[in-house]
């Protein structure tokens, strides 16, 4: 029974029988994992406050081939990330990713990805006030690029033509982007997007932070991130944290 003590965030908790919890931990060495941390709602449990959610550090977890539910020996915390908690924008989009890494990361290691929802939490709990979401939407675009569906911003998601940066184009989901005028008259459902949301969308997708014009914008880049990830990653199971992240009332609008 291995022991591997690897890099962990907490993503999801909740409680089990009468003094133990079970988490879903985003890990550096074993992607996304189950875990019992037996004991940890005891008042002079090991873990103390280590457990609470979007926390970051060490943890050792004794990984058994096969078993969809791992044990949890400690954790050690480096990053406590509690500027999520204080906003309601940051908790939900930090909700609202942690789904996705849920919904979606399997359980290899995949170091890149784990860096990269690690920088995440830690830009989502630094936002101010009323920024939290366009830090999510980067965010997400980011993690739907890392599994291996970024959009086509900059050729025909069709016939593969080169578009002009300041063209307003057809965005087709099941294209997987853009497309260039000819194909998309053809295209049987799609959004048109002016050059600006093709610019921002490049943006985070390279780690930067566009400007959007305000609200409305960013409604629309909600709207669409939630069309694509509907498009080429959901199943049958509704997304909850992420359809609460795009609720005007908890966004931040």
């Amino acid at each position: 029974m291995p022991l591997v003590a690897t890099e962990a965030i907490v993503l999801h908790s909740f409680d089990y029988l009468e003094s133990s919890r079970i988490l879903r931990l985003a890990t550096r060495e074993a992607g996304v994992q189950s875990v019992l941390a037996k004991g940890a709602r005891r008042s002079r449990s090991r873990f103390g406050s280590a457990l609470d959610l979007f926390a970051g550090g060490t943890a050792q977890v004794s990984l058994r081939p096969g078993r969809d539910l791992q044990t949890l020996v400690s954790f050690e915390v480096t990053r406590a990330r509690s500027g999520i908690a204080a906003d309601l924008g940051r908790f939900t989009g930090a909700a609202a990713i942690a789904e996705l890494a849920i919904r979606f990361v399997d359980d290899d290691a995949q170091p890149a990805l784990f860096d990269s929802l690690r920088d995440t939490f830690d830009a989502i709990a630094a936002a101010e006030p009323g920024a939290a979401r366009e830090v999510t939407l980067g965010a997400a675009w980011r993690l739907v690029a890392g599994l291996g569906f970024a959009p086509v911003l900059d050729v025909c998601g069709d016939c593969h033509a080169a578009l002009a940066p300041e063209a307003t184009v057809m965005f087709s989901h099941p294209a997987g982007g853009a497309l260039c005028a000819a194909c998309g008259r053809m295209a049987s459902r799609g959004r048109l997007i002016p050059p600006a949301a093709r610019s921002a969308l490049r943006d985070w997708l390279a780690g930067a932070s566009p400007a959007l014009a305000g609200p409305d914008e960013a409604r629309a880049h909600q709207r669409l991130l939630r069309e694509f990830l509907r498009e080429h990653l959901a199943d049958a199971r509704a997304f909850v944290a992420l359809d609460v992240w795009e609720r005007d009332e908890w966004s931040g609008a």
